[in-house]
């Protein structure tokens, strides 16, 4: 029986898997990074070892510094999470030679799945269905799309999809260069691209005595970049007979490698089609679905496979529906560029919420920008869906910029209600559930509370006054509002100010009574769900960038830049000439003009904080 166990990740996986511990009286072991030193994980786990930097090249990618934390801390077991050292064949058996229980498969089994390329040479040869590769100097018009994928590691990163035969050559040296950055493999491969497919799973469960259990399907086809956005179980309208050849193809390539432990086998969906992706050799992100249909714990499972014992009879029937959000620090409508800041507040009531952090935590660089996953769970699929739209819409989310309304829009989507999604949902209507809507009277009831609040300190005399003027940006664009202070109160145009507080204003408009709840940091004001700055009365001229100025989105490092780029060179609009790398993705620079390079400050290595001048791109003059 294992009695004490170190987790070898951060973050929302760490805290889900010392919940577990913690219901079956294991001791909990955390590992932090510099960068991680208040972390949740490291603040609840009962001991913590430090891993000496910040990048996770330094720290959590360090199997040597893992292994010996787990023996000084004492532990007896070592669960890797996801992502990171996951399906990491030579961590697992360092783990294993010290002494310890590896939480996860044969260092066999990883190494077998670790390249995709050889994964499909075993499946293939397994009588798994799968698209064949293709032989990249022979791609042809016939044979286009195509995608171009990583060989290692996963999330999106090294794939490219290609859709001119002209683009072929620079988007394999793109998704390589990408590869190598993420994963230190650059070795990339192209097979065709399915239009209009989907991305369904099934989760498996294996022991040591040879037993496999397929627990269902998921739907995992709302991705933004190749990742996930929003999975469910199970998958909804699929063909009959689809899911009995997606559970026995997952069984067989569970049974192919010698699997042990939780896996999940990834497919390509189209109609009746169904085609081998990839094995993940570990735990899913959106393995709480699962969990919620079959009224399992996967991590216990897990544990349970590392001791030793059987899975005895047959899995347990499903039931319901649910459905998982992954909420991020990023601005969707800005090209998905991650944020960082102060997270003053989170609060999803009503429903599943796994997260690593807490009010007042920070969200930083160096890692991945998931805040949490918000999983709701009904009888029906319909009230799954309803259910985790509400929670999400009235969730207190204060601090940086989130996907939240991106969610709840996605949820309500006609294609996603009626289950007629596919992997390039946001590739049609990106622009459309991200097209900003802020509550026009927000900024009214923010002037309105600030004003309330400034009176009870003296800021203002309770006398007949001049309007007063308060300027506040949203999401979609800068708003000025004014209001009165009279004798009788706070009056404002065009609606009734019915009581105004420092935390909550009332107003009638139209004849209908609305409450706006208020809340500050700051500068930032939060009024129910919609986020603005308050701005100065007049803007500060020296805060103008001259036209052309390519600026940081975000903090990061300069990956890479075009190549040839040099100060004069002429550049295209919308051409990509520098990278930044900031929480696990590269992020494009594109030229915001057609014209000539005046200025190029960026260099690769280059550490940037957000708002800093990269280069300048001066218009090309009119003919």
């Amino acid at each position: 029986m294992i009695s004490s166990v170190l987790v070898a990740n951060r973050g929302e996986i760490a805290c889900r898997v010392f919940r577990t511990c913690r219901e079956l009286d294991i001791r909990t072991v955390a590992v932090y990074s510099d960068a991680d030193e208040n972390a949740l994980h490291a603040r609840v786990a009962d001991a913590a070892v430090r891993l000496p930097g910040s990048t996770p090249s330094e720290t959590y990618l360090r199997g040597e510094l893992i292994v010996k934390a787990a023996l000084t801390a004492g532990a007896e077991a070592v669960h890797p999470g996801y992502g990171f050292l996951s399906e990491n064949a030579d961590f697992a058996r360092a783990v294993l030679d010290a002494g310890l229980v590896w939480i996860g498969p044969p260092p066999e089994a990883i190494e077998a799945m670790a390249s995709k390329t050889r994964a499909k040479e075993l499946m293939a040869a397994a009588g798994v269905p799968l698209l064949a590769p293709l032989d990249p100097d022979a791609v042809t018009e016939a044979d286009l799309p195509v995608l171009v994928k990583a060989a290692s590691g996963g999330g999106g990163r090294g794939m490219r999809i290609v859709r001119e035969l002209a683009d072929l050559e620079s988007e394999l040296k793109a998704a390589s260069a990408e590869a190598r950055s993420a994963f230190g493999d650059g070795t990339v491969f192209v097979e065709p691209y399915v239009e209009n497919g989907r991305h369904v799973e099934v989760q498996i469960v294996a022991d040591t005595h040879g037993t496999v259990w397929a627990y269902g399907t998921r739907d995992c086809s709302l991705q933004r970049r190749h990742q996930k956005v929003i999975e469910e179980a199970p998958a909804p309208a699929l063909a009959p007979g689809v899911e009995e050849r997606l559970h026995s193809a997952a069984t067989a390539a569970a049974r192919t490698i010698t699997y042990a432990g939780a896996g999940t086998v990834e497919f390509l969906v189209s109609g009746e089609d169904v085609h081998f992706l990839e094995m993940n050799t570990r735990l899913q992100v959106e393995h709480p679905v699962t969990e919620a249909v079959f009224g399992i714990d996967l991590v216990a499972l897990q544990l349970s496979v590392a001791e030793g014992a059987p899975l005895d009879g047959d899995p347990p029937a499903p039931s319901g529906h649910a459905v998982e959000a992954r909420l991020y620090a990023e601005d969707p409508a800005q090209n998905w560029a991650p944020q960082t800041g102060t997270l003053h507040r989170l609060s999803v009531p009503g429903i599943r919420l796994d997260t690593g952090y807490e009010d007042g935590d920070t969200i930083g660089v160096h890692y991945d920008p998931m805040l949490a996953k918000a999983v709701a769970y009904a009888p029906t699929r319909a009230e799954a869906i309803r259910r985790l739209a509400g929670a999400l819409e009235r969730a207190t989310i204060h601090g940086p910029v989130t996907n939240r309304d991106l969610l709840v829009r996605s949820l309500r989507h006609a294609e996603f209600t009626t289950a007629r999604m596919d992997t390039a949902f946001y590739d049609r209507h990106l622009a459309d559930l991200t097209t900003a809507a802020p509550d026009p009277y927000a900024p009214l009831a923010a002037a309105l509370a600030d004003a309330h609040g400034r009176s009870r300190f003296g800021g203002w005399r309770n006398l007949p006054s001049q309007p007063q003027t308060k300027r506040y940006a949203s999401a979609d664009g800068e708003h000025e509002v004014h209001y009165h202070h009279t004798r009788e109160g706070l009056t404002a145009d065009g609606v009734r100010v019915l009581s105004a507080a420092a935390d909550l204003v009332v107003l009638e408009i139209d004849g209908v009574r609305r409450k706006f709840d208020v809340t500050r940091h700051d500068d930032r004001v939060y009024v129910n769900t919609t986020a603005l700055t308050a701005l100065p009365r007049f803007p500060d001229p020296t805060a103008q960038q001259a036209p052309g100025s390519l600026l940081a989105p975000m903090p990061g490092t300069v990956a890479r830049i075009a190549d040839g780029l040099t100060t004069g060179s002429a550049v295209k609009a919308g051409a990509p000439l520098i990278w930044l790398e900031a929480m696990k993705m590269e992020h494009k620079i594109t030229a915001p003009t057609t014209g000539t390079l005046t200025a190029l400050h960026a260099t690769p290595g280059q550490q940037v904080e957000v708002g800093a001048l990269l280069a300048v791109v001066q218009q090309e003059a009119p003919h």
